[in-house]
């Protein structure tokens, strides 16, 4: 198990204890995570040594990134899920790397703000952040000197956060990080190329998508919340997707695997696709859509779970802006957010670890009943099946799949 000091093992000893002592400040007590603050709570007489720890020395920070994503995967486990999501930074001003007007869940608003991309690991021992970007907007990648300004790399051009995204997620696999799933929401859920690249990958995934999202077939193409429409009341199974703070949250769930796909599915193929619906069982308009990938013979209350597991990148962030300073960094260039997010990344990462340490997280599942076989849908093994639905596919193509 690797501590705290072999996380932070630099050959320059005066710099590995700088950043011992930054770390220790964002675990502290002190009510903001600031400069100043950090160095009075660390004994130092300014914040100078932490300024020049997080702008102008000379270290790794993506070698640390990766100390702290193997770090993570060694206290948490195996058989995981790998969480996408983003995150904003409210900011005032212009110069700060990436800031701009732009919508964040943060406020849930359009506001002036960097954005990071962010993926977090989850088992039932816990989660944590194990990988980051910054977004960089149009706007900053079309103008170089203001972009030499932040000190943004020359070669860091334009990235969606799609994009940004499959980079991550790509990085954690290939390090062998030992997740058996992959979640996301309906901004990143709904982009083909990032679930192709999971299927290609061989890892299973759950992502939300929006009701408009397009079903396509050999028999036509229909918008999802059309294909949830068209199941019968009795496919809908009460079911867990995990505990929340009051209790198992439950919901109606409707799930249906796709025909198989001729073009990249081996015969008789090992995984398939499904659509999927959560339907609230205190408001039965409230219903969220997803499409899922997994190995056959998977059971519909497994799904739920691994969709539900999303609620914990949310955590991560609220925790690692609460109690590690995740979101009060006073830097303005683009190396300087690197390295405070990923040193608030290792506060967190301990933090967690020593829950581990103390608890084991149990998880719980409702009962579920099974549906009969009187739906129009056809059911085969156990589940249910798409084939062709009764009802005069959508004639638009969409250029999501």
């Amino acid at each position: 198990m690797k501590s705290l000091a072999g996380l932070l093992s630099w050959s320059r000893y005066s710099l590995g204890w700088r950043m011992r002592d930054y770390v220790r400040g964002l675990l502290g007590r002190s009510t903001r995570k600031n400069g100043w603050q950090l160095a009075e709570w660390e004994g130092h007489r300014t914040p100078d040594g932490f300024q020049r720890l997080l702008n102008s020395s000379v270290w790794d920070v993506d070698a640390l990134r990766d100390n702290v994503r193997d770090y993570v995967s060694e206290r948490l486990g195996p058989d995981g899920v790998l969480i996408i999501d983003d995150t904003g930074f409210i900011k005032k001003g212009t110069t700060s790397a990436g800031v701009g007007r732009q919508y964040t869940g943060t406020s849930g608003k359009i506001d002036n703000c960097q954005i990071g991309v962010f993926a977090a690991y989850a088992t039932g021992s816990g989660r944590a952040l194990v990988d980051r970007e910054l977004y960089l907007p149009k706007s900053w990648t079309a103008d170089r000197e203001r972009c030499r300004a932040a000190k943004i790399p020359d070669e860091r051009a334009f990235a969606t956060k799609g994009e940004l995204a499959r980079d991550i997620m790509h990085r954690c696999l290939a390090a062998g990080l030992p997740a058996a799933w992959v979640t996301a929401d309906e901004a990143y859920g709904q982009d083909w190329h990032f679930r192709r690249l999971l299927e290609q990958l061989d890892v299973g995934y759950v992502v939300a998508v929006p009701k408009s999202q397009q079903i396509k077939s050999l028999a036509g193409i229909w918008r999802i919340d059309q294909l949830i429409d068209e199941a019968p009341g009795d496919v809908w199974q009460r079911l867990s997707c995990g505990d929340g703070a009051k209790g198992p949250r439950i919901y109606d769930w409707a799930a249906a695997k796709l025909p198989g796909n001729i073009i990249f599915d081996p015969d008789p193929p090992t995984h398939h696709r499904w659509v999927m619906a959560r339907r609230s069982l205190s408001d039965p308009s409230e219903i969220a859509y997803y499409m899922a990938y997994a190995s056959a013979g998977i059971e519909i209350a497994e799904l739920a779970r691994i969709a539900g597991s999303r609620w914990a990148i949310e955590e991560c962030f609220q925790a690692a802006k609460n109690e590690c300073g995740l979101d009060e960094y006073e830097v303005r260039r683009y190396i300087g957010w690197h390295r405070h997010i990923t040193l608030a990344m290792l506060a967190h990462a301990v933090l967690t670890a020593l829950a581990a340490e103390a608890s084991s997280d149990t998880k719980g599942a409702a009962e579920t009943h099974q549906p009969s076989s009187r739906s129009r849908w056809q059911r085969s093994g156990g589940s249910w099946t798409l084939s062709c639905p009764g009802h005069e596919p959508t004639t638009i193509p969409s250029p999501t799949h």
